[in-house]
């Protein structure tokens, strides 16, 4: 999920909290689209972050964008990510652990293009941003 710059801090956090009290039942569906929660490792605190991310699937995987809105550098959960690859998930009410890794040259434009159907805005988040866009595909471990 990408918050725009007008948006307050709580509503992410509001999300989250309704997304794990309820299972997922409230939260797996954000505004018409599937999000799952992604939890990693802060590759310098060592704590436990949990961002709620819009999904797509890509064959047994889920795959999610470091967007960001567009902004100028990778999100925080990308750069963890990219330090820890192992990560926890929750899509609706599965938990699970997964790896996590950069969709390759050859993956990212039909992952991409999955991704741009579900939330077509991620192709104006390109546009906004020098950087190219990560597309991440979570594999499911356990």
């Amino acid at each position: 999920m990408t918050t725009s710059e007008n948006r307050p801090r709580g509503w992410v956090d509001d999300h989250i909290r309704r997304y794990l009290e309820s299972n997922g039942e409230d939260g797996h569906i954000w505004n018409g689209v599937p999000t799952l929660l992604l939890t990693t490792t802060g590759r310098k605190s060592g704590r436990s972050y949990t961002t709620p991310l819009i999904y797509g699937r890509f064959g047994d995987s889920y795959v999610i964008v470091a967007s960001k809105g567009g902004a100028p550098k990778h999100p925080d959960w990308y750069m963890n990510l990219s330090e820890n690859p192992e990560v926890g998930v929750q899509v609706a009410a599965d938990k699970f652990t997964a790896r996590a890794r950069t969709a390759g040259p050859d993956e990212k434009p039909e992952v991409w293009a999955t991704m741009a159907e579900i939330w077509p805005e991620y192709d104006l988040y390109q546009t906004r941003t020098s950087r190219v866009i990560p597309v991440v595909i979570l594999e499911r471990l356990s």
